[in-house]
């Protein structure tokens, strides 16, 4: 066989050769072009955005994420510290021939100053039924529903303002004291808005409200009906999507990202980012802790995250 083989090469005439093509492959193909040229790059994904925005694209009509229900605060000290902390109220109840000690005296004179919450005296057994038979301790201050913005509306503001979007999206972040923290966080740093899913997720609740000390006044907050929908809608517009993962694959320190549009995710402090959620985003980064602890609450992540994203866009 190899004789033969040997005679068949050593044949005169035309061969089947490789056409030149070796001699190609080995040619450079020149210099990598920039993450702006490159096909899929985030980047690139967001010079494109750039420039619709930039060449007067059709503005899309404004979409709410929605209503939340109304809700009610009950007992002395809770209505007090929510109409001092500044959470939206409609009406104050108010029961009849009530002890008039310091608290209720000080929450009318609240409700009175600000001017736009009704004061509505009632009979005891009402506001047993409308509480559901909780102490109210004859004071009751009912709390409007709250009206999410759209997430659309986060990165048209940020555009609106000649600036890259920088929202926080929440996976699976359940305490309202949390949320609170974060609307907090991404007003102090310059963000624009917080991103929460429509269920199994904390809302804008009294609780929340309080503890952003007012600046969910200013913040917004969207609803996603799925925000693993939502985060790829913010990818096809040019926003990067990074997730916060103790398994993250770089460090906070060198995302580089955090310079251009980004959306950063934050799972729960149990179970971090869910599996679908971790799968969409463009990356997963680590917040180094040397101290040894095993994870940080969402408030106190955002915060960390917001900081730096401030200093390199300063």
């Amino acid at each position: 066989m190899s004789a033969n083989n040997r005679r068949m090469s050593g044949k005169k005439g035309a061969q089947v050769g490789s056409g030149g093509n070796r001699r190609r492959a080995l040619e450079g193909k020149g210099p990598t072009p920039p993450a702006e040229m490159r096909k899929g790059h985030a980047k690139q994904r967001a010079a494109q955005a750039k420039a619709r925005h930039a060449q007067g694209g059709a503005r899309p009509q404004r979409r709410t994420g929605g209503r939340s229900t109304s809700e009610l605060v009950v007992g002395r000290n809770p209505v007090f510290e929510a109409l001092r902390d500044g959470v939206p109220a409609s009406t104050l109840y108010v029961q009849q021939f009530i002890d008039n000690d310091e608290r209720v005296r000080e929450a009318l004179q609240l409700a009175t100053e600000r001017g736009n919450i009704n004061l509505m005296e009632a009979p005891r057994p009402e506001l047993d039924r409308m509480t559901n038979g909780l102490n109210h301790q004859g004071l009751v201050l009912q709390v409007p529903p709250y009206e999410y913005a759209h997430p659309e509306d986060l990165t048209q503001a940020a555009y609106d303002q000649q600036e890259d979007p920088l929202i926080v999206a929440l996976d699976g972040v359940t305490d309202p004291r949390n949320l609170g923290a974060v609307v907090r966080s991404v007003s102090a740093f310059g963000g624009h808005g917080v991103v929460v899913p429509e269920r199994r997720a904390a809302g804008m609740t009294a609780g929340a409200w309080k503890t952003s000390a007012g600046t969910a006044a200013r913040t917004p907050v969207a609803r996603a009906t799925n925000l693993t929908r939502t985060l790829e809608a913010y990818k096809k517009a040019g926003i990067t999507v990074v997730g916060l993962a103790a398994d993250g694959e770089a460090d906070l320190g060198d995302l580089d990202a955090l310079q251009g549009p980004v959306a950063i995710v934050i799972g729960s402090e149990g179970k971090g980012l869910s599996r679908l959620v971790g799968e969409t985003c463009d990356l997963r980064v680590r917040i180094p802790m040397p101290g040894g602890a095993e994870s940080l609450n969402a408030g106190v992540a955002a915060g960390i995250v917001l900081y730096e994203a401030a200093r390199r866009r300063a």
